[in-house]
């Protein structure tokens, strides 16, 4: 077997990975998905810091109507890369923390991020008294995209943070409660299910050599939850506002989108990751 190059690894930011994660598995094995999946969210954190800017220089023009147009778009591409968030908690608390996280709700001095914005856009109907707030959330995008590229991807974490967002997707964003203000939780939904559905495809090789029905089951459930969004898009590409769906539509998104945690979750064990 041809060996892995120590440059590889450093630039994976690898080299510190415990080699006790690759146990079931060669390292060549799992280093070459972590490698893409790193340049995926790459990807995704320098157009999320292209769009934050365009989001942000409209909030300081006084731009509403441009700036609530950019709100839901903008944001996928951080709801794209939210398996790995744990990764970075401290900015992740800055960027994208909910009222319900601070005490002091929306008075509260460490409420910042795109739902404190989001507040004052859908809620107050201004952009007066964003420009602290604004330049933070563009300071604090931009520390991501730096930080990101020297950042160690442990695999466990990679493929245990699908599973766990799809838990959370299932438990809590369902409802209603993360885009509140807005109502552009369809969006956050799609994000949150691509950012998974890249880190299974990425691992697919691996899991279909020694389960070719389990991959193609999650295969299947993956477009199962695709099928249910996609009912909900509009003609510009975007989705209709959550406040619109139904409860019961509500509800059925819950049971495909648990049986996806629930095929996640054994992906560490089918890895040798435990």
């Amino acid at each position: 077997m041809k060996k892995t190059p120590l440059a590889l690894f450093i630039a994976l930011g690898l080299l510190h990975t415990p080699l006790s994660v690759f146990a079931a598995n060669a390292p060549l094995d799992l280093v070459q998905p972590v490698s893409d999946y790193k340049i995926y969210v790459t990807d995704e954190i320098d157009t999320l810091a292209q769009e934050t800017q365009k989001f942000t220089d409209a909030i300081k023009k006084g731009d509403l109507a441009t700036a609530k147009k950019l709100y839901a778009p903008t944001r996928v591409h951080y709801e794209s890369i939210e398996p790995i968030a744990e990764l970075f908690s401290d900015l992740d608390a800055s960027i994208d923390s909910r009222v319900d996280d601070h005490e002091k709700g929306v008075t509260a001095e460490d409420f910042t991020g795109f739902h404190r914005i989001e507040y004052t856009l859908f809620s107050e109907n201004t952009t007066k008294g964003l420009d602290v707030l604004a330049d933070k959330l563009n300071a604090d995008v931009k520390d991501l995209q730096t930080r990101v590229a020297g950042l160690t991807f442990p695999p466990d974490k990679v493929v245990g943070g699908a599973a766990a967002l799809m838990e959370e997707v299932a438990a809590t964003k369902i409802s209603g409660e993360e885009d509140r203000y807005s109502h552009t939780d369809l969006y956050d939904f799609q994000g949150n299910v691509d950012g998974a559905k890249k880190i299974f495809d990425l691992f697919r090789p691996q899991i279909a050599a020694n389960d070719k029905a389990f991959a193609d089951k999650v295969d299947k459930n993956f477009a199962t939850v695709d099928k249910i969004l996609a009912k909900y898009k509009t003609k510009d590409g975007g989705f209709e506002t959550y406040d619109k769906v139904k409860d019961n539509d509500r509800k059925a998104l819950v049971g495909p989108v648990n049986t996806l945690a629930e095929d996640l979750s054994t992906l560490r064990g089918k890895l040798g990751l435990n």
